[in-house]
This record gives C-alpha cells, structure tokens and sequence, in this order.
C-alpha cells in the first residue's frame, strides 16, 4: 500500500457553502411561510411550511396545500422570492452583492459561484455574474408583461399583474408554481400562454453559459472568423431537440385516444409539446397527471429523471450527462475505447463523473422510493407503486408534477420528499462529496488487481 502525500483542507468547502446557503434559504422561509400572516384561515404547520419553503427554494412545486388559495399575498410574495432566489442559487445573488459594493472576491467566492454556473474556467465573474441577472429579470419582466396582457381580459389589473409575474418567474426558474388550483389545465387550448410558458421553460433550462455562448455566436461582427459554439451547447441543444420532438410524438400518439380525444388537431399538438416540455423540471401540467395512460407516465418519468441542462434552473442528471451516457454506450458497442461527440474526443474524467451521476440518481431514487412505499398506507402501499415512484421522481428531478399523491403524504412521507427534493437540487453527488470531504486527511493507493464484470 503507497501512502500518498495528506491533503489539508481549512474552512467549509464550495460544496458545502452550497448545501448551508440552501439550507439557510429553506429555513428562513420556513419560518416567514409559518407565520400567521402569510395564510388564509389556520396556520400551515411545520412540517407543511418546511415542505413548500424546500419545494419554493428548490424550484420543485410540489405542494401540500393550495398556493393560489392557502397562502396570503404576502405568503405568495415569500414564495416567488424563494423560487427566484433558489433558481439561480443564493451564492450568485450574495457575490454579486459583495462584488457591487465591495469590487473584490475572494478566490473561495470564485470557486463557489465557478461549481454554481460553469464547469470551465471563467476569467470574469463578476461581468458573468451581471450578465445572468440580467439576462434573467429582462426574459422574466418580458414573459411577465405578456402573460398580464393576456390575463387582464379575464382578470382586474392588479390581478392580472400578479399572476403574470408569478407565472413568468416559476416558468423561467423552473419552479412549477401555479396561483391556480389546476395548474394550467384551464387554459390548455390558449395558445399564447402556452407558447410563452414553453418558451421560459426552456430557455430556463438550457444552462446560462449555453445562453451566453449562443448570444455570442449570433452577436459575432466578424463572419469570416465566426467563432463556433462550443461543445457543451451543441451536445445541450441537439439533446433537447431530440428529447422535446420524439416526446411529443410519443405522447400525441399515447394520448390521442385517451386524455386527448374529441380534441382539435392543433390542440393535441400543443398539449403534447406542453407536456413534454414541462418534465423538464418545470411542474405545469395542461391536463390531469393523473389520468394520463401508463405508457405515457412512463414516459414522463424518463423525461423527469433527464431534466434540463447544466448550469441551469433545472434538476435531473441533465441532458447532456444523458449524452455522454448515451455516447459512451454506443462507443463501447463499436469496440471503441474513446468517447466522441461532434469530432471532439471526451476526456475519461467526464464519462467517469457520467457514470457516478447515473448510479448515484438511480440509487436515490431507489432508496427513496422503497422507503415511501414502506411509509404509504400504513407500511403496505401495494398499488401505489405507479404514484410513488412518479412523486420520487418528481422531487429528485426538481420537477413538481404529481399524480395526487402529494397532499396525501404522511409527516414521514413529506420528511423523504423533502429530503429528495434538496438532495435533487444540489446534485447527488454533491451532496456525497460535500459530507464526505474532511478538512485533514490521508490518501491511500492500494494495488490494482483486474475482476471479470458483465
């Protein structure tokens, strides 16, 4: 056995500044969500204020209770700050604050808001950081202004301003957040709401350095020497092409007869596209989960379990560790030892992490499914492993869409989800190395000896 050099680490490490500023935000709104003035009628208990400050904070929208009835205007209020300031994560907002007034950064701030946003080196953090928050409140104000357009003709203004903003922010973020009891199921044949939902849904995520990549190929003065985009937006969106135009084909084809029929064409196309962008992590839902065909949620769980993209407001392993997955697996079946996408050779280290990011999600997922199933109905659950898995994977995903299971949990039932939906937000993996990392400590190389596998 070779005794490597030791390793000393002093102070908290960038993935657990990461999960404590998560936990601080949940707390604070669990205790703002708790009060007497943040509800109409009785107050939400702990376990009910902790469970929507995580799901808010975690850009989840699963729900115990009814956010558009249960929760005052400064409930609601509470809610969307949670949702924004969990959507691009409270460490972006807090450096760009230290950077405003003080202009300096410690090299810690750096590498936490570097792991936060973009897996490469980024010279200027602070111009980055500037360039998210504004990119993020002027899609949101636009998304806003739109939405309250459309619902000033059905709703006074004052109304209609707050349902367009609250809408516009839990699309964009992710969040899955509805001020209606059925989400967005009244307004499944709009084609303006839904387009503009859709459309903040997905920019929201792509990733923000995918954003500003593409703006800075289309914004490229000089043709002749038009710098490409990088690898990490092609594999993001070629990905999300794919998964957006084969998911709605699948489900136009699942639900046709079923949850779409007597419908019009046009609005079984948009229904479709609707919901198959909305797994995205996204948690809007134009018809009733619930009463969707068994294939179809199937098909809602893999689009869950992918999610959005890196960098972005969105859970899942992301679209693009489903790439090199799905790469990998066709580069092993050609007797290949690399792994290329688009003429790029992918370094092992990036394979290796897919891989560990794959088995750890499925691991969750199964440790935590198993033990709800155990929780339901009293230690049994037979016949609700269908429902369960969906929340399971829902919550890992970020996503937020249920069928109905949710306002039904037990106190323990609503402990996992909320465990499942922080380990989901962070990542895993995260999670792991955060808890496992120690301050001091002493590496150890053991011999290497083969094993037959498969």
């Amino acid at each position: 056995m070779e005794i490597l050099e030791p390793q000393i680490k002093r102070g908290f490490t960038p993935h657990q500044v990461l999960i404590l500023s998560f936990l601080v935000l949940i707390s604070l709104g669990t205790f703002l969500l708790a009060l007497p003035f943040s509800t109409n009628g009785p107050n939400l208990s702990f376990i009910d204020a902790l469970f929507t400050s995580t799901s808010a904070s975690c850009v989840t929208g699963l729900i115990v209770v009814d956010t558009g009835t249960k929760f005052s205007s400064f409930g609601r209020w509470v809610i969307l700050l949670l949702i924004q300031l969990g959507g691009l994560g409270i460490m972006t907002y807090s450096t760009f604050f230290i950077l405003f007034f003080t202009k300096k950064l410690s090299f810690r701030s750096r590498e936490i808001v570097q792991q936060t946003i973009s897996s490469t080196p980024y010279s200027d953090i602070g111009s980055l950081l500037k360039s998210i928050l504004v990119f993020t409140f002027s899609i949101e104000a636009l998304g806003a202004l739109i939405l309250s357009f459309r619902w000033w003709f059905q709703f006074p203004f004052k109304k209609s301003i707050s349902l367009g903003i609250f809408h516009s922010v839990s699309a964009f973020c992710n969040a899955g957040f509805s001020l209606f009891s059925t989400s967005l199921v009244n307004y499944r044949s709009d084609p303006l709401i839904n387009l503009v939902m859709i459309s903040l849904i997905i920019v929201g995520g792509l990733g923000f350095m995918c954003l500003l990549d593409i703006k800075r190929y289309i914004l490229w003065k000089d043709w002749e020497k038009k710098r490409m985009l990088t690898l990490h937006t092609k594999i993001v969106l070629v990905s999300t092409a794919i998964l957006l135009g084969g998911g709605m084909i699948l489900i136009l084809l699942l639900e046709s007869g079923h949850s779409l029929k007597g419908l019009t064409f046009p609005a079984k196309l948009l229904i479709s596209f609707f919901q198959t962008v909305t797994p995205r992590t996204a948690g809007f839902n134009t018809v009733p989960i619930g009463g969707l065909t068994n294939p179809t949620i199937l098909l809602l769980i893999v689009l869950m379990f992918i999610g959005a993209s890196p960098g972005s407001c969105g859970g899942g392993i992301k679209t693009s560790t489903f790439s090199v997955l799905i790469a990998l697996f066709s580069a092993r079946l050609r007797g290949r030892e690399r792994v290329h996408l688009f003429s790029r050779t992918l370094p092992q280290e990036t394979t290796a992490r897919a891989i560990s990011i794959l088995v750890s999600s499925v691991l969750v997922i199964f440790v935590f499914t198993l033990g709800l199933m155990v929780v339901a109905r009293g230690g049994g659950g037979r016949g609700l492993f269908p429902e369960v898995l969906f929340e399971v994977v829902s919550a890992f995903g970020t996503v937020g869409l249920s069928m109905g299971l949710t306002p039904h949990l037990s106190t323990l039932g609503k402990v996992l989800i909320i465990m499942v939906m922080f380990i989901g937000r962070l990542g895993p993996l995260t999670v792991a190395i955060a808890v496992g990392e120690s301050k001091e400590g002493v590496r150890y190389k053991y011999p290497e000896e083969n094993v037959m596998v498969g």
